[in-house]
Parts: C-alpha cells; sequence; structure tokens
C-alpha cells in the first residue's frame, strides 16, 4: 500500500509550505472574478527568482496584520509595479506590506489581473485590460477589506491605497473611479463604497492619466530624481493639480533614486534618504488622523 506514504509526505509537504508563508490568503472573489471564473484555478507563474509573478486570473489579497498592541486602525492595500507584464511582488509587495504590520498598520498586498500579461504566448491577444479589470480588482480589495474591518482590526475610514509604477496607475484609477456601495446587493462586500481614503503613488507611470478633482483623497507622492522625465516631471505636474484642487498632499523627490525603490526586505530599506519614504507615507497617515494610538 503507497497510499499512507503519499499521504505523509503531502501532508508533510503542505505543513512545509504553510511555515514557509504563514499569510492568509483571500479571494477578491470566491467563485473567481466576473469573466475570470474558468481559470480560477490556473497557477500563478513566478519567475526564477521568485521575485515576480505573472499569469494572475484569481485575484487575491495576502494579509499582514499588526500585533494588536501595535495596531493603529489603519489598513493599506499594497499594490506593486511590473509595467502590467508582472507583479515585483517582493519589492514592491511582501516587503512593504511586512514594514508597515511591524508598524501598526494593517497590509494587504493585491495580486490583480494583468493587461499585458508576459504570461500569454507572444502574439496571443491579451485577456485583460489594466483599466477596466485591473482597476476593478483595485476596486473590489478596497470593498473587501471595509467588510471585514471588524475581523481584521481596522476601521472602515481608514483604509487606503499605496502603488508603485504601473501599481500607482491603478491606485490613481481607483481613486478617481471610486463607486458607492449598492445596498441591495446580494454580496455583502458590493455593499460597500470602493473610495480609498487616502492614496499613495510612488513613481507611477501614465500620470498624464492622473486628474485629482475637489475632494479626491490625500495623496502620497514619491519618485527619484533619476527616474524617466515623464515619471519625475510627470508627478511633478500631478502635484501641482492635486494643489490646485485643494487636496492635501506630501510629494517627495529623492535625488539620487532612480526607479523602482521599494522595499526588498522588511528589515532592510534603502539607505536615506530614499530608504525613509516609507517612514515619510507612516507619517503622512498620522498627520492626517488616519492612525489612531496604539494600545
Amino acid at each position: 500500500m503507497k497510499t499512507i506514504p503519499l499521504l505523509v509526505s503531502f501532508m508533510l509537504a503542505t505543513a512545509a509550505a504553510l511555515a514557509a508563508d504563514p499569510k492568509p490568503i483571500f479571494p477578491l472573489w470566491p467563485a473567481g472574478a466576473p469573466g475570470s471564473e474558468a481559470r480560477r484555478a490556473e497557477p500563478e507563474k513566478l519567475n526564477a527568482t521568485g521575485s515576480n509573478v505573472s499569469n494572475i486570473h484569481h485575484p487575491s489579497l495576502t494579509v499582514y496584520l499588526p500585533a494588536p498592541d501595535k495596531a493603529t486602525g489603519c489598513a493599506v492595500i499594497v499594490v506593486p509595479g511590473g509595467g502590467h507584464r508582472n507583479l515585483s511582488i517582493n519589492n514592491e509587495g511582501y516587503g512593504v506590506a511586512q514594514w508597515l504590520a511591524d508598524h501598526g498598520i494593517a497590509a494587504f498586498v493585491l495580486k490583480h489581473r494583468l493587461g499585458n500579461d508576459e504570461a500569454n504566448p507572444a502574439g496571443t491577444p491579451q485577456p485583460y485590460k489594466w483599466d477596466v479589470h485591473g482597476v476593478a480588482d483595485g476596486q473590489r480589495a478596497v470593498r473587501l477589506v471595509r467588510s471585514r474591518a471588524q475581523e481584521w482590526g481596522v476601521r472602515a475610514n481608514a483604509v487606503g491605497m499605496v502603488g508603485f509604477s504601473a501599481g500607482g496607475e491603478i491606485v490613481a484609477q481607483a481613486a478617481m473611479r471610486a463607486e458607492p456601495g449598492k445596498p441591495d446587493a446580494t454580496d455583502p462586500i458590493e455593499r460597500e463604497n470602493s473610495r480609498p481614503d487616502f492614496q499613495g503613488l510612488i513613481y507611477p507611470g501614465k500620470s498624464g492619466l492622473i486628474a485629482p478633482v475637489k475632494g479626491a483623497p490625500p495623496a502620497f507622492l514619491a519618485c527619484g530624481f533619476n527616474d524617466r522625465k515623464d515619471i519625475a516631471e510627470g508627478l511633478a505636474n500631478v502635484y501641482l493639480l492635486f494643489k490646485q484642487a485643494g487636496v492635501p498632499t506630501d510629494f517627495h523627490v529623492y535625488a539620487s533614486a532612480g526607479h523602482g525603490f521599494g522595499i526588498r526586505e522588511a528589515n532592510k530599506p534603502a539607505p536615506p534618504p530614499v530608504g525613509g519614504w516609507v517612514r515619510q507615507f507612516r507619517e503622512f497617515l498620522a498627520d492626517q488622523k488616519f492612525l489612531a494610538a496604539a494600545k
């Protein structure tokens, strides 16, 4: 009989996997995202180093909760970049989320559907569009966190987003195109508002598409002086638009930095000054009254 040894091997492998990655993962739509239901069981693809992930058809949130005695009641949905081809899941995802959780902020790493998914064979039409499916996933993520706010120890009026590069595009569009909740929805998640309470745009691409209006969520903007002209100068123009709209905004440009600085490891941010961006982001949240005093 080989059944028992195989079962034991499976249980040991499962235990090892859980020990290596104990963070819970919640699908945005348990039965599959609208239009992607048939592909929800398709495995995601990691690159050789495990730093990038693609082939995402079952969008989800990976949950990083702070210790109860450090919790501030604030929640941040972290949206990695990657040119809508993949997600830079370590540098702009897990590392950022762990730092936030270590400093009292609940963090949720979003894996969303990709408009230029590199996992697709060359010449095959992409099944998704970043400004349709990717933004819908971002809005659903906000609703999901709000729907479970009590369970996760966060306040429903302190749920925001931070996005990097292409992820910044998702965040900006989710904020600009926020939708109210649907009180009569059969899905309780859809009864929640999709508007983020704040937005962090870290070296976002396509800054020309960002058009804040009066009443937009407060914004934290950051980029490197040595980044591409359309990003470094584009973000300066975006800051002026926020200013003209009367939206409270922090804007940081780091003289020695380029693109993609993120946080590779939670306990090893880049050297100052650029490595201080995440501390300044937390200070921005405190200044805007999104952080309650930890117990």
